[in-house]
């Protein structure tokens, strides 16, 4: 049961992510603004991309547009997907 009297409140460190915290939380901006979710748990930004910040949108993962890709690269991953899937 998440946040049970006898017990601390659990706090997940991911190195490449958000901080995830068992809720209700209620989190406070170093400009004083007061955020709160009730959810059982929330995923809280350390990248501060996020559009919703200090909720994670998930904006610290790198994306790459598919026209932006290198195209030889994707025909090369095409044919090599091709010559796995014909043996």
């Amino acid at each position: 049961m998440p946040n049970a009297a006898d017990r601390p409140r659990r706090v997940t460190v991911d190195r490449d992510g958000p901080l995830l915290v068992e809720g209700p939380v209620e989190v406070v901006g170093d400009d004083g603004t007061v955020s709160v979710s009730r959810r059982f748990q929330v995923a809280i930004c350390t990248c501060r991309r996020s559009r919703t910040y200090p909720w994670c949108d998930t904006s610290h993962r790198r994306r790459v547009k598919q026209h932006e890709e290198n195209p030889v690269e994707q025909h090369e991953e095409k044919v090599k997907h091709r010559e796995e899937n014909a043996s």
